[in-house]
């Protein structure tokens, strides 16, 4: 007598082959949606990178905008001319009134090591 396969198999045994292809689906979906997400994290960081970096040449302008600004009124001439349209009263010192300051020669030094040169830009 031949016996019907399908009634000895458990429950569990067809449930497997269900289990593995849900599982299979939840991977490729987790990883697809992952994907995305970092896509989109990568786009963002991209677009605030060039926000900032636009804002740091508008910084860089306005700083050497400020500095031209700064040196000009700081020239002597520019310095002699407010003080004039402002009527302070400021003339030049007459030699009389100047005191000149002799440094002193350096003594020896504690520190015997040698002096360090730095150069900058």
């Amino acid at each position: 007598m031949a016996r019907n396969n399908k009634r000895n198999q458990s429950g569990a045994v067809k449930l497997v082959p269900a289990l593995k292809a849900f599982l299979l689906c939840l991977l490729l979906g987790g990883s697809a949606v992952g994907y995305v997400l970092q896509k989109n994290k990568i786009h963002e960081l991209g677009r605030q990178i060039e926000v900032r970096e636009k804002r740091l040449e508008r910084l860089k302008w306005e700083n050497k905008v400020r500095a031209n600004q700064l040196a000009e009124l700081q020239m002597p001439q520019r310095l002699l001319e407010r003080a004039r349209d402002q009527r302070l009263g400021l003339v030049p010192p007459l030699p009389g009134q100047m005191v000149w300051l002799v440094e002193p020669p350096l003594v020896d030094r504690t520190n015997t090591t040698p002096q360090l040169l730095v150069l900058g830009k």
